[in-house]
Order: structure tokens, then sequence, then C-alpha cells
């Protein structure tokens, strides 16, 4: 497929970017505070890939940061300046590297949690439920509806076997509610899987391209991604995705994947983006970084790295959980039993 030679393309020009840093820095750059500062700024400045839909100056960034730079700093405040200069991008795929920490953004702090794992476990799964590879799912709305809740993209890889006997399971529903909240990403490929079983027909899911040069709109040309139609079980009827705030990175590509297929929806908060593969390299004191450098058009046209938009935003309520209900999942069950939606 198109998009996997895509992305084996981006794995050959990381190494090749990787070893020529390690060749630069016997070379030129001094193993200093300062030049690790300056060196890990400017490679930001020229790899990353949303500082205009993220509206960042990273000019300013460092005006703000460089004065904290000491050359008689120790290792654990040069860490602490440069992670926390990296998590002003708010980006979940910005990391710096150490042998003592990593610095990361927590992108749950973008929003509210939209999901009660425990009152989902209690009203929704029940003790009967299934566990098939990682999916959690049992019948809800008196059988007319598969639940099925999906935490993380990252377990394992999703077998056909598994999809089969989900999909075999609840052939005769009027729809799925396939929950990803709280999804923090994982196998693109699992993504591609999934989406497989929803279609007879290949779906053009968005283009994608890489930073290619040192400027800010340096990109190369954009590649389309397709899903593919796949073989096995197949499933038509309704299809209802939850998403929140920590549905991220291949959970976002999923959410947004679904604009492709009309017999799938979005209810929910919007997702935490991730829509960016991740590439980096080494700073002269052998620290490692990496960043988004690849940015991702959907359909119409639209970047959606600060979180994908919902179809329909229901937000979890206080009220709802302490009467035991789960008013997203609700909400999307009465959607699919809807002659429309």
């Amino acid at each position: 497929m198109k998009n996997k030679k895509l992305y084996i393309c981006y794995f050959f020009i990381a190494i090749f970017l990787y070893s020529c840093e390690s060749y630069f820095f016997e070379e030129q750059i001094q193993n200093t505070p300062e030049e690790n500062f300056r060196y890990l700024w400017n490679e930001i400045n020229e790899k990353y890939s949303f500082f205009d839909v993220k509206q960042i100056d990273w000019d300013s960034i460092y005006s703000v940061y460089q004065p904290m730079i000491r050359q008689s700093m120790s290792d654990g405040e040069l860490f602490s300046v440069l992670g926390s200069m990296l998590n002003q991008l708010k980006d979940g795929h910005v990391n710096l590297i150490s042998p003592f920490n990593v610095s990361r953004y927590d992108i749950s702090l973008l929003g509210k949690e939209n999901i009660n794992e425990r009152l989902v476990k209690e009203k929704y799964l029940g003790n009967d439920y299934f566990s098939t590879g990682s999916f959690r799912h049992n019948y809800i709305m008196n059988g007319n509806i598969g639940y099925i809740r999906y935490s993380s993209f990252s377990d394992s890889q999703i077998t056909n076997y598994e999809l089969d006997f989900i999909l075999k399971k609840y052939k005769g529903t009027e729809g799925l509610i396939i929950d990803l909240r709280q999804n923090g990403g994982g196998y693109v490929s699992n993504v591609f899987r999934l989406l497989s079983r929803f279609s007879n027909k290949e779906k053009i899911l968005y283009t994608t391209q890489i930073k290619s040069g040192t400027g800010r709109n340096d990109f190369s040309d954009l590649e389309v991604v397709s899903s593919t139609s796949g073989s096995g079980e197949k499933y038509f009827n309704k299809v209802a995705v939850l998403i929140d705030r920590g549905t991220f990175s291949a959970s976002s590509f999923f959410a947004l994947s679904t604009y492709a297929y009309d017999n799938m929806f979005l209810v929910g908060d919007t997702t935490g983006g991730g829509l960016g593969l991740p590439n980096g390299g080494q700073l002269p004191n052998g620290w490692t970084y990496r960043c988004s450098v690849t940015r991702t058009i959907a359909a119409d046209g639209n970047n959606y790295e600060n979180g994908v938009p919902p179809d329909y935003t229901v937000i979890l309520s206080d009220y709802s959980v302490s009467q035991g209900i789960d008013n997203v999942i609700e909400f999307a069950a009465e959607k699919i039993l809807e002659n429309n939606y």
C-alpha cells in the first residue's frame, strides 16, 4: 500500500538524519549547557510541523528560556529548562529523553476525562463481558447494540481472528459503540486493520506530508493515505465512536478516518490531537529528543492537530454518573436506534 511505503521512507530518512547528527557533534559542537540549548531550540525550529496550527511563536520561546541557561548548571537543572521549553508546544509526541528522566506534555491536562471506568464496567460491560485480545465487549440496550471498549491501540496487534469473532457476535445488532475515550494511541497499523472491517471499498482517509526543509512551510508533496477493504467479517450498520481529550495519536487518526465512512459518527469531546508522526535525534550531551515532523490534512482540507472534533459534543455529567448512567454512551445508543442520525 502507498501509505505503508510512505512510513518506511520516513523511517530511513530518520536513520540518515540521526547518523548525520552524530558525525556533526564529533566535528563541531561543544557539550555545554548553552550549546545544548541552542541545538535543541534550532532542531525544533527547523523540524517541528505544527507551529502554524498551534499559533506558537518559537522565537519568543527562545527569549524566555535562553536567559535561564548558565554555564555552571547541573544536568538536572538543564533538563528542567529544556523539558519545560518543549512542553510549550503542548504536544504529546514531543519528548526529551535522558538517562535519568523523560519530559512529556500530559495530554490529560487538555480537558476533563470524559469517562468513568468503574461505571462503564459495572453498568455496561457487566460481570459477563468478553475479553478478546485488547477488546472488552458485551451487548447493551437489551441486546440491540454491541458495546466495545478499546482502551489502547498499543497493547497488541489486532488479529483477524479477534475481529471476526467480535463482528460475528454482534452481526445482528442495530449498531456498535466503539469506546476510545482515554485511548492514548499505539500501533497505527491497528487503525487500518479495524477500519477495513466497516466497508467493502477502499477509502481515502487523509493526506500527509513530512517536513522537508528548514523553513516553516517547507513540506513534501501531499501523499494520499487510504484504507483497504480487507477480508473477513464485515459490519455495515451504524457505528458510534466515543472520544475525549485523552483520545490521542493513533486514536485521533482513527477518529479522523471515520469522516470517510457514512455509517460511522463521533460522540463525546474533541480528541487530544497527535496527528503528526514523531522523529528526532541526539543532543551534543547524548540526550535524545523527538518531535512531530509530519502533518495530516483531513479530507475537508483542515489540519486537526489541536483535536478532531466530534459530530456530537456530549460531556459526561456528574449528575448522570451519580444516577449510575454514562450519558455519553446513552446518547450514542439513542442515535444508533434512531431511524436517521
